[in-house]
């Protein structure tokens, strides 16, 4: 059971939902990628929650199961555009942050071959966001397996 009702509290959930939002909506990254790092994130911080919301939209989506089934073990294969890998380890690093070090100044030249500085800053606040959701709902011990995809 969870320890306090986030549909009680949706108003104070608003500025990390309109976040949420205006990343989406600006349309400058791709939906397909948006949902992997929103995967993986999800998966690097162990919410349930967000694991079963994100799997559902992205299958809705049309994202291969395939893909998602990988997606632990995305350096080790050839399913993810190098656009995605280099997503996935920005959004990894950025979640993991060790030390002030921890996103390098490697992968963020590799990041820029990729990605428009606006793409770029609207991947790291999807980051934010999601490490946000993550944090919310561990804390509330949101449960996962109930989440339904809106019909798109």
């Amino acid at each position: 059971m969870s320890r306090f009702s986030m549909q009680r509290h949706y108003a104070s959930l608003q500025p990390l939902i309109a976040l949420n939002e205006s990343i989406h909506s600006a349309g400058r990254l791709e939906p397909a990628l948006i949902e992997l790092v929103l995967m993986r994130v999800s998966q690097i911080n162990g919410c349930a929650y967000c694991l079963d919301m994100h799997s559902k939209d992205a299958r809705a989506a049309g994202e291969t199961e395939q893909r998602l089934y990988m997606l632990p073990a995305w350096r080790e294969t050839k399913v993810y555009s190098e656009r995605e890998q280099i997503a996935l380890a920005w959004a990894e690093e950025l979640t993991e942050l060790a030390s002030h070090e921890a996103v390098s100044d490697a992968l963020y030249e590799r990041a820029r071959q990729h990605f428009e500085e606006v793409e770029l800053v609207d991947l790291t606040m999807l980051v934010v966001a999601i490490n946000g959701f993550n944090r919310i709902n561990i804390a509330a011990r949101m449960i996962g397996g109930g989440y339904k995809p809106s019909a798109r």
